[in-house]
């Protein structure tokens, strides 16, 4: 990560102010506020200028659109089949499914990624009978809007110099998107059943580890990112815990917490940029900072324990999730209608 490399062409250079100072001024404004479910606020402007390198209105449609959908969904999952496991696994498989669907044919990617990580962490909490249903909704919405503003400032004071050309999109064979969409609805259901069963409410960042992984949308991809993104949180939490000795008896300095959480949001989404966007070491390092950044109850919270729980946490759950992936990558390539052309 440290090696040398040439300097960033002006589009990443402007993508990485947009990246940092989204994700700090999401903290920023949340912990000010004092709003609950401060990581919404963290990863939600992170997620929309990290993984899109651009804004226009078919983005903001689709952000919108998915948390509309995520209120809703969770609104009826957890109010009608919240005493019917069986049948409240089987509704979120149906809507995972439609999710990684989307994912697979590429078109509405944002759509389907976002909401499958929006909605894996909301019902997550909104399963928990100490939870406020309507507080957690009111979050995410509030969340949600705050970072398209958050993402539209940041384009205006750090716009692109050149335009973006679009990725070129291959065209996928029928077999190979049910293999996709299969392989991330039912490994995804599986982590929310784990998470319920186990009663896991404290490990947010594996969860969404367990996640991002299938944003790969496929075993060979899911252990190239799985791997990444162990050093991505490695390397936050261990950048979390120098933050803490630097700030010591100084925590209570509110601008000199954000400036070191504005700096190590450079350098990680620096890395991020380098590595083309994708789930990689980068994002993994963004999303870990903004979590144990955004959980805190306020900036002064001892972080060394957080930081230490959720890399062996999340080290457990990428582990669990690869083999599952394998065992179900195996089960599809042996039935012809979801078979890969090429087995990987």
């Amino acid at each position: 990560m440290f090696t040398q490399r040439p300097a960033l062409t002006p589009n990443g250079l402007r993508q990485c102010l947009r990246v940092a100072g989204g994700g700090a001024l999401g903290f920023m404004v949340s912990q000010l506020m004092g709003w609950n479910y401060g990581v919404f606020f963290t990863v939600f402007p992170m997620f929309l200028l990290g993984m899109v390198p651009i804004l226009n209105g078919s983005i903001i449609r689709q952000f919108f659109s998915n948390v509309s959908l995520n209120v809703l969904e969770v609104s009826l999952v957890v109010g009608l089949f919240k005493h019917m496991p069986v049948v409240m696994t089987l509704v979120v498989l149906g809507i995972f499914l439609f999710r990684f669907n989307l994912m697979a044919k590429g078109a509405l990617f944002l759509f389907g990624a976002n909401g499958v990580l929006t909605l894996s962490i909301l019902l997550h909490f909104a399963s928990y009978p100490n939870v406020d249903l309507s507080d957690l909704l009111a979050s995410n919405l509030l969340a949600s809007g705050l970072a398209v503003l958050i993402a539209m400032l940041m384009h205006t004071l750090f716009p692109d110099v050149e335009a973006r050309q679009p990725p070129p999109r291959a065209p996928k064979a029928p077999s190979q998107i049910r293999h996709e969409t299969l392989i991330g609805a039912l490994t995804a259901t599986l982590s929310f059943v784990v998470f319920q069963v186990f009663d896991l409410q404290g490990s947010l960042s594996a969860q969404m580890a367990t996640i991002l992984v299938l944003f790969a949308l496929g075993y060979s991809g899911a252990r190239i990112s799985a791997a990444k993104r162990a050093v991505g949180t490695l390397l936050g939490c261990n950048l979390a815990l120098l933050m803490q000795l630097l700030l010591y008896t100084q925590s209570h300095h509110f601008l000199l917490v954000v400036l070191l959480y504005w700096l190590g949001l450079m350098l990680f989404a620096r890395e991020h940029i380098y590595e083309g966007g994708g789930s990689g070491i980068g994002f993994a390092g963004l999303t870990t900072l903004g979590i144990l950044f955004g959980q805190s109850l306020g900036p002064q919270q001892d972080l060394v324990y957080s930081a230490l729980y959720r890399f062996s946490s999340m080290s457990v759950a990428l582990t669990l999730t690869l083999l599952v992936m394998a065992c179900l990558h195996i089960l599809l390539n042996r039935w012809e209608p979801t078979r890969l052309s090429e087995i990987k």
